[in-house]
């Protein structure tokens, strides 16, 4: 089914040097632009990090530094793509937490601000995530490859998700810790206000702090209790977005004060 529009939407995908936000460089950027009208433009580029490509990177998307060594440098395609993408929805798989916070970096260290105010942002991991089926049954289906029988009784649940959790442990061995403490924090889920889930909000709708000393304090209340806080988060190493997102309800607080 095709998309209906309103204005350009930017599918993207983006190869790195690593999959730290801050820190990696992108090495490769392809997009698909559709417009309203139905026509589409595709283009791929490739990007001189200026940092040599892990060897585990290059094991991941096959690109490696003699690939890119006379490709420009993000700050020379910066002004270019901010034109491209200007005005544009954005979509990509786990772009909410990885491709969009990457390219707002790299956009930051090329010097431009890349406005994601009225920018809508379609994850497609998510809607995979949401919407296909998630219940004990497929579960114990597919980790334990076996049909769950009389699902609903409270003994037969019980047994499969004990079943389940095993078969997690075996099938994850190399992520998840074999520790109750860790698998209570891997299975937290939260509701994030920055794309990386920095900020979250919590059961009261507030949002709050999901890192650091002040884990699970709000947000305002800390940025008034400890001003320093904020600047700490300026100066360390979160990403561009998240600063964004913090210095809008900073000035947000202020607004109202004010009032």
């Amino acid at each position: 089914m095709k998309l209906k529009l309103n204005k350009p939407l930017i599918v993207f995908d983006l190869e790195t040097t690593g999959v730290n936000v801050v820190h990696d460089h992108i090495v490769e950027l392809a997009y698909i632009k559709v417009w309203p009208d139905g026509h589409e433009e595709d283009r791929v580029i490739r990007i001189n990090p200026g940092v040599p490509i892990p060897e585990a990177s290059t094991r991941v998307h096959g690109i490696t530094d003699d690939d890119v060594k006379d490709c420009p440098t993000f700050k020379d395609v910066a002004h270019e793509l901010a034109g491209i993408f200007k005005g544009c929805d954005l979509a990509g798989f786990n772009s909410n937490r990885f491709d969009i916070p990457m390219l707002i970096e790299e956009m930051a260290r090329a010097g431009i601000h890349f406005d994601m105010n009225h920018v809508r942002c379609i994850d497609v991991q998510n809607i995979f995530h949401r919407m296909e089926q998630r219940n004990l049954t497929a579960a114990y289906k597919f980790y334990c490859q076996k049909d769950l029988e009389n699902a609903h009784s409270a003994l037969a649940d019980t047994t499969a998700t004990y079943e389940v959790l095993q078969s997690q442990l075996d099938r994850y061995a190399g992520t998840l810790e074999n520790d109750v403490d860790q698998l209570a924090d891997f299975s937290r889920l939260n509701r994030s206000v920055d794309l990386v889930g920095a900020m979250v909000y919590n059961d009261q709708d507030e949002i709050v702090f999901n890192f650091g000393k002040y884990k699970g304090r709000p947000v305002t209340d800390v940025l008034h209790r400890d001003p320093g806080y904020y600047s700490w988060i300026m100066q360390g190493d979160f990403t561009q977005e998240t600063k964004n997102v913090l210095t809008r309800i900073r000035l947000e607080e202020k607004t109202k004060k004010a009032l």
